[in-house]
């Protein structure tokens, strides 16, 4: 797919009223509406629209109630998704409504807001300076070329979430890269909600809590909440039900707090709406969510006990369909998202801190309903890499295996860092060591190489806990992982992050048998990795675990590694991936 970019634009900035000086850069511009590669997020659809950036098909108009219909028009929740090692950013856009409202400002109305991930995986905020006029100029300046030696940095732009988008566009100097990344293909956490969920009052789109909450689990997130019309209406719910889910929230009881659906017409609109999801996508989970309608607490009565009565009824309903034995359906409540005195604007809608709050909440009860919760340690926290510079993308590879998996049954399964991924077998790594020891004993074994450039042990909890164990009925998973920890990571550390690692495994494979092993011996490092073996091997201890320590078979005599089977002192040659081939194939018992 190619991206189309306008170059040699000579672009002169004024902010906030001011001349910059300096001299005029020759810029290139991206357009994300006239390019062929799909970057845009947090859309439902991709066909059938009236304008690029609407949150639902054109159709929805003749269905859905006029004041729905206009609020699909604002960007809510959509992030645009690129690659650049520009120090300089430009932002260009134009709205089609009011650029603030009496309670929320216009950077949270009507503004951009850009995130940066580090190549560990961590999200950072980056500054820009903005011009509100009849075009909305964003300009980040100043910024980081690279992260270490990985010479471009992946951006997420974050679009308004109470105006709509009638055009936009992305500049950077003529000479840096400016490279699209295509829509994650996980399936979406997707959202119907009212203006709270849309995102009022957050003083910027990336504190919405959709988007908190989306950096949180590292997932697509679909945003389908209309200001005040949040009403589990069979005509918007025709619409949701149209999208492939990881996780459904129904999140409109503050829309539905009042006398005119109170008692049998909210149990009504409760039930239906999850039957009607439920029937559409059998096994997808689905969360409910009690109103946490601060009002003052006991200082405005009458509000308090339209709330109260609502997620009252809430709970009646959800009690009573587990009862009645129906599965996959979960409940927030108001006492786990926790709003106080200071997390509200106005009484009902959250200011960032109130945000935080439903992040956070949603962030915790969402892990829980996945199995993917993390721990309290660096190597049992989920996240993503992309340390490598060189060999292959990390997003693409883990692409590249969901999608092998899906028409594959692999019978063993190879977890682990650069030393697994330069072995051989697919999906193909553009690197390929031992190739001849993979074809000799795990092809016919039909093993499934997963094993991806500099990975840590909670990369692999990252990808186990993203689908790469799903849908798949090994016999064996072979893990190999914690090298790259070494110098991060204290043994204690490394161990705890194993142990976490192994109990996300087996949550998904409790039938396969898992053959961990021991960290491979490393130049100037021999000793230890002859201790945090040790330690590894008691810790991990349990059913279905055989700790496997390869160690002495690159050892020489005095307990330093033997070169003559290593590429680098870290990467076995192809004698090296032989003699490792030769004994694990002896703990495959694969018909």
């Amino acid at each position: 797919m190619k991206m189309k970019i306008i170059s040699g634009i000579s672009v002169a900035l004024f902010v906030a009223g001011h001349c910059l000086a300096q001299t005029p850069r020759t810029f290139k511009t991206w357009i994300p509406a006239y390019d062929t590669v799909s970057a845009l997020e947090g859309r439902g659809w991709t066909t059938g629209l009236n304008n690029y950036y609407d949150r639902l098909p054109a159709k929805a108009e003749k269905t859905v109630r006029t004041p729905v219909w206009n609020l699909s028009k604002n960007s809510a929740g959509m992030n645009l998704r690129f690659r650049s090692d520009a120090d300089e950013i430009v932002v260009k856009y134009v709205v089609g409504g009011a650029k603030e409202m009496p309670h929320m400002p216009a950077t949270g109305v009507s503004g951009v807001d850009l995130y940066a991930k580090s190549i560990d995986g961590q999200w950072l905020w980056c500054a820009g300076k903005y011009d509100f006029k009849d075009t909305i100029v964003y300009r980040f300046a100043g910024l980081k070329k690279y992260d270490q030696h990985v010479k471009n940095i992946d951006y997420t732009l974050y679009l308004p979430l109470y105006n709509s988008v009638k055009w936009l566009s992305v500049s950077v100097p003529e000479e840096s890269l400016l490279q699209p990344l295509p829509v994650r293909k996980e399936a979406p956490v997707v959202i119907y909600g009212t203006s709270i969920a849309q995102g009022a009052c957050a003083t910027r789109p990336g504190l919405a809590w959709t988007s908190i909450l989306g950096r949180k689990l590292e997932s697509p997130v679909i945003n389908l909440a209309f200001s005040g019309n949040g009403r589990l209406e069979p005509e918007v719910q025709e619409f949701v039900g149209q999208l492939d889910a990881r996780l459904f929230v129904l999140d409109c009881l503050p829309n539905l707090a009042g006398a005119e659906y109170a008692g049998a017409e909210l149990k009504r609109r409760i039930t239906n709406a999850v039957t009607f999801l439920q029937q559409g996508h059998p096994g997808t989970p689905i969360l409910l969510t009690e109103h946490d309608g601060y009002t003052g607490g006991d200082m405005n009565l009458s509000s308090k006990a339209a709330y109260k009565q609502a997620n009252a009824t809430l709970r009646e309903v959800y009690d009573s369909l587990q009862k009645a034995g129906v599965k996959n359906i979960s409940l927030l409540t108001e006492a786990e998202i926790g709003q106080d005195i200071e997390s509200m604007v106005d009484g009902t809608h959250p200011n960032d801190i109130g945000m935080m709050h439903y992040a956070d909440a949603y962030a915790k009860k969402i892990r829980e309903i996945l199995h993917a919760e993390n721990g309290n340690t660096v190597t049992t926290t989920a996240v993503t890499q992309r340390r490598d510079y060189n060999t292959y993308d990390w997003e693409t590879r883990h692409e590249a295996v969901m999608a092998y998996n899906k028409t594959h049954q692999p019978k063993v399964v190879f977890m682990g860092n650069s030393i697994t991924n330069f072995w051989g077998g697919e999906p193909v790594a553009k690197v390929r060591n031992g190739s001849l020891s993979w074809e000799k004993y795990f092809t016919p074994k039909q093993a499934v190489n997963l094993g991806f450039g500099w990975d840590r042990v909670e990369n692999v909890l990252w990808r186990v806990q993203h689908g790469e164990l799903d849908g798949i009925s090994p016999a064996y998973i072979v893990l190999m992982i914690g090298t790259n920890n070494l110098q991060a990571n204290t043994d204690e550390e490394i161990a705890t992050g194993l142990v976490f690692l192994l109990k996300n495994i087996q949550a998904r494979q409790a039938a396969a048998k898992v053959i961990l092993m021991g960290i491979l011996p490393r130049k100037e490092m021999e000793s230890r990795v002859v201790r945090i073996n040790q330690l590894i091997a008691k810790r991990t201890a349990g059913k279905n675990i055989q700790f496997l320590d390869a160690g002495k078979l690159f050892l020489k005599a005095d307990g330093k590694i033997d070169v003559s089977l290593f590429s680098d002192g870290l990467h076995p040659n192809q004698e090296g991936y032989e003699r490792l081939g030769a004994l694990i194939n002896k703990y495959l018992k694969v018909q």
